[in-house]
Formats: structure tokens, C-alpha cells, sequence
């Protein structure tokens, strides 16, 4: 972390002990120490706050793309929907305009079945009157 080497190091040991003596360098080497530790977690978490907002700023820079996208797709299947749906509607009116005229051509068409045939009834019923 920092740039310091061990002849350095040994240097600041000796100075430490030549100005707080061996009695209280233990205690407060120990106190440097967990200070150190104190720190270097602080730096950590703030590390780690820093990285996970940068992710989230990711994630919702992703998650809005998305969205957009979404709905974009669901514009265009509305759109495709729609122009599918005018030439269905139209060919259901077709086929049900045959349905119609195919049911009156079979009606007209028994009636005229019927017409036909109920006049050669009568006129057989009338040869049977004849003989």
C-alpha cells in the first residue's frame, strides 16, 4: 500500500524505540496496528461501495435498455396485430356472406325442388282420376 522498503521500516523501528522506550512500544505498536487494520477496512468498504454503485449504474443502464426493447417489441407485434387483423375480419365476412348466400341457394333451391315435384304429384293424382 505504501511505498516503503524494509531498510525504511527497520528505521522508523529504532527511531520508535529509541523515543517511547521498551516499555510502551508493545501497546503502542499494537494500537498502530489495529489502527492500520481500521483503515484498511474502511478503504475496502469504501471500495466496495464505489464498485457495487458502479454496478448498479450498470445494471440499470442494462435494465432500461431492456425495457426499451421490450417495448419496442410490443409495439410492433400491436402493429403486425393490427394490420393482421383487418384483412381476417374481412375475410371472416366473406366466408360468412357465402355461408348466407349458400344456405338461400340450397333453401330456393329445395322450394324449387318441391315445386316441381308436388305438380307431377297432382298430376299423377289426376291420371288416377282419369282412369
Amino acid at each position: 500500500m505504501f511505498d516503503i522498503s524494509f531498510s525504511e521500516l527497520l528505521l522508523i523501528g529504532v527511531v520508535a524505540l529509541v523515543v517511547l522506550g521498551p516499555e510502551r512500544l508493545p501497546r503502542v505498536a499494537r494500537t498502530v496496528g489495529h489502527m492500520f487494520g481500521r483503515a484498511q477496512r474502511y478503504m475496502n468498504e469504501v471500495k466496495t461501495d464505489i464498485q457495487r454503485e458502479i454496478d448498479l449504474d450498470e445494471i440499470s443502464s442494462i435494465k432500461k435498455q431492456m425495457e426499451d426493447a421490450s417495448s419496442s417489441i410490443k409495439q410492433s407485434v400491436n402493429q403486425f396485430g393490427n394490420q393482421i387483423k383487418d384483412p381476417l375480419e374481412e375475410a371472416r365476412k366473406a366466408v360468412n356472406e357465402l355461408e348466407h348466400d349458400t344456405e338461400t341457394m340450397a333453401k330456393s333451391l329445395a322450394d324449387s325442388t318441391k315445386d316441381t315435384s308436388q305438380p307431377a304429384a297432382s298430376d299423377n293424382s289426376a291420371d288416377g282420376k282419369k282412369e
